[in-house]
């Protein structure tokens, strides 16, 4: 199997289809008895979180568009978390309106969660890289947007995968009050 470059404006359908062949490729290379990595062992191949594969047992979407419809039958009941920012964009009823859209067709367990003074960027490394030099990032400082995004997300893993009880995940914290619920 070889990736395929689609380029992001094409139809959302196919940039969908090419990223979730994207995860199978790169499953296909890290686990199994052919697998390209030396310590391919220390993956449990029963305990992957993302979204078309079935061997992908869980998925998070982090501040980003749906890039088309889900497949007929949704995620088969796999658990999903949307995590966004708490703006005009990613709140119910905002201006990406795919969120609005996916969040009744997920099956089983679900939530939907909002990050107050976040930006687009907040869910990956850009907090860390921008405030190593100094520079301005979003209201959320980014030593606290890498703890919330590693908290809730590994939360929602450690529910899912391991099996473990995390009642962070049934609603508002006071120890995180920049997360919110909301009501789709």
């Amino acid at each position: 199997m070889a990736c395929e470059v689609v380029d992001a404006g094409a139809d959302p359908a196919r940039v969908t289809s090419a990223r979730a062949a994207d995860a199978a490729f790169v499953l296909d290379r890290l686990t199994g008895p052919r697998a390209a990595w030396r310590h391919a062992r220390m993956i449990d191949p029963a305990r992957i979180g993302m979204a078309a594969d079935r061997r992908i047992d869980a998925g998070v979407d982090m501040d980003g568009a749906f890039r088309g419809p889900l497949p007929p039958g949704g995620l088969g009941g796999r658990p999903f978390m949307m995590l966004g920012t708490d703006d005009e964009v990613h709140r119910p009823g905002g201006t990406d309106t795919t969120w609005d859209a996916t969040w009744p067709t997920l099956g089983g367990w679900k939530r939907w969660l909002t990050v107050a003074g976040a930006n687009h960027f907040t869910f990956s490394d850009r907090p860390v890289i921008l405030g190593r030099f100094g520079l301005p990032g979003p209201a959320l400082p980014s030593g606290r947007a890498v703890a919330l995004t590693r908290t809730y997300v590994a939360a929602f893993f450690d529910r899912h995968l391991r099996g473990l009880p995390q009642p962070l995940l049934d609603g508002p914290s006071a120890a995180h009050p920049e997360v919110a619920f909301p009501t789709p």
